[in-house]
């Protein structure tokens, strides 16, 4: 994340009033605002060939995939006009499975995401791996799967939920593919980073893995 927009502490309701009306995405972590960095080209880039991959995939099944503009909440249920605890993110992308649920009637903040996939950048890979994904895994029962996806390299970890552990898995290889069993789907990393060029040191440290 990056450095907070204002240093005074926001309730969420404070927070929501004035994001709605913003034309800039910020997020919100237990009481601070932040501002959300703009993305790389090739952040794009991946974002639009993860949607083209999952879409067609969905077509006919109750889940649907939603773009990174649907915020996410992730905490205790805030108490009206007092609560700070909490964090309102922008997911990269991620699929609801059944139907919907959202924060309030405003309908832009949904509770129940089933997949949540992120595009890693320098600026914001720790705390995706780190503080982002322990309230993920913490306060959204309905998660299954959280999946990071490099801008660096062909890599994608994929962590699923599975008898009440989360699973680890890596796939590496451009010929390589992460199944998505709980909504029925599989991500090819060749088409996840179709129109991605890597430069050669990262490609020769794939092949020594």
């Amino acid at each position: 994340m990056s450095v907070p927009q204002s240093q005074p502490l926001h309730t969420v309701e404070e927070y929501l009033a004035l994001e709605r009306k913003s034309e800039e995405r910020h997020e919100y972590l237990d009481g601070l605002i932040y501002a959300m960095a703009g993305e790389s080209p090739e952040h794009g880039i991946i974002c639009v060939n993860l949607a083209a991959q999952l879409h067609p995939q969905l077509r006919g099944n109750p889940c649907q995939v939603f773009s990174k503009d649907m915020k996410v909440r992730t905490g205790p249920i805030p108490r009206s006009g007092l609560s700070r605890k909490g964090m309102f993110s922008y997911p990269d992308l991620l699929v609801v499975c059944g139907e919907l649920e959202f924060h309030d009637k405003h309908r832009d903040v949904l509770l129940n995401p089933t997949v949540i996939i992120e595009v890693l950048s320098p600026t914001t890979e720790a705390f995706d791996r780190g503080e982002k994904f322990w309230r993920y895994r913490t306060y959204l029962s309905s998660l299954t799967d959280y999946v990071m996806i490099s801008q660096a390299m062909p890599m994608i970890d994929h962590y699923a939920h599975r008898s009440g552990e989360w699973v680890l898995s890596t796939v590496a290889d451009l010929e390589g593919t992460v199944p998505l069993a709980s909504i029925d789907c599989s991500l090819r990393l060749a088409d996840v980073y179709d129109r991605i060029s890597f430069p050669p040191e990262a490609l020769d440290a794939q092949s020594e893995q």
